[in-house]
């Protein structure tokens, strides 16, 4: 028989994973800052709302070129690395439920982006009504995301529980990419582009592993 899926609420999973985050072989992680670092944003000047910003990872990247960050997540545990690695004056963090409203005013921000969180995110369209809320006319919206297709064949986040060395399954839920782009457009969003995403290394005709969206909060 079969053995269940140790399968952990996405809290305790990631708190229990941020020992071992940096230092785990990730692929999807790995490749989701490539897909982040590909867009040739324009920073300089700007204000960034980062989403899920994990231990910190893409948030170094991010103070090098922006003028500030707000970075979010849900994991203390995270947050604790986080904290540790980006010690820029320009940089804030804070604990956050990416799910209640999110903790700026009104146009805000330039940039809003998100990595690897919606994939455990029931309903999508608050979490883009507040990233419109928060950004300036103009402003974009970035998100990546495990591609549904991979999430489809059985795919989720994982790591091994370094504890027990046990196999540990992030709750998440699936979601079409018509949802995903359906549910900026009601937000107001105009959809500026959409790519897919496999490694260097894959076969052409491969499921993409990641998908990026960006949406613009009109001007007007």
């Amino acid at each position: 028989m079969t053995e269940p899926k140790r399968i952990l609420e996405v809290q305790t999973s990631y708190d229990a994973w941020s020992a071992t985050y940096d230092s785990d072989a990730n692929p999807t992680r790995d490749l989701a800052t490539v897909a982040l670092e590909r867009q040739q944003f324009d920073f300089a000047g700007r204000d960034v709302l980062e989403i899920g910003c994990g231990t910190g990872r893409n948030t170094v990247w991010l103070a090098e070129r922006a003028r500030s960050v707000s970075a979010l997540d849900f994991s203390e545990g995270m947050l604790e690395r986080a904290r540790a690695r980006v010690t820029s004056e320009t940089v804030s963090f804070a604990r956050h439920d990416v799910r209640e409203p999110w903790p700026a005013p009104d146009h805000r921000f330039d940039f809003v982006l998100e990595t690897l969180v919606l994939e455990h995110i029931d309903e999508l369209e608050p979490v883009f009504r507040e990233a419109f809320r928060v950004l300036k006319p103009g402003g974009e919206f970035f998100l990546c995301e495990l591609h549904p297709f991979r999430q489809l064949q059985g795919k989720q986040a994982e790591f091994t529980d370094p504890a027990t060395g046990e196999t540990v399954f992030v709750t998440a839920v699936v979601h079409s990419v018509a949802d995903f782009v359906n549910s900026a457009i009601a937000a107001g969003f105009e959809i500026v582009r959409l790519d897919e995403w496999r490694a260097e290394d894959a076969p052409e005709m491969s499921v993409p592993r990641l998908f990026t969206l960006r949406g613009r909060r009109p001007h007007g």
